[in-house]
């Protein structure tokens, strides 16, 4: 039974470049959460790692402007506590799954 005489054009979603479940299994699976965390865990130790680096050069008195050298600190103090929230949400959510009772 149809509701109203709506029928969408197929030629509209076409442009949305939508894939089908297949080829979006194969492309996930590329890249496990393993990979990913790690990926995004050693950006987070080059933002450390450059910040320390900007600091130790201005220090030493070399040509290193300081708003550089707070912008590289404060970028690297957020991603450090994003990884921790991070961290503190997967924590949580593992401990929610062995509460559980199958």
């Amino acid at each position: 039974m149809k509701i109203n005489q709506f029928v969408p054009d197929s030629k509209i979603f076409d442009s949305f470049n939508i894939k089908d479940n297949k080829t979006e299994k194969s492309d996930s699976s590329s890249g496990n959460f393993l990979d990913i965390l790690k990926e995004k865990l050693d950006a987070v130790n080059d933002k450390q790692i450059a910040a320390e680096n900007t600091t130790e050069s201005f220090i030493k008195g070399e040509e290193t402007d300081i708003h550089k050298v707070m912008l590289d600190t404060e970028e690297a103090k957020m991603s450090l506590e994003l990884a921790v929230q991070v961290r503190n949400k997967i924590v949580e959510a593992y401990q929610e799954l062995n509460r559980m009772q199958l």
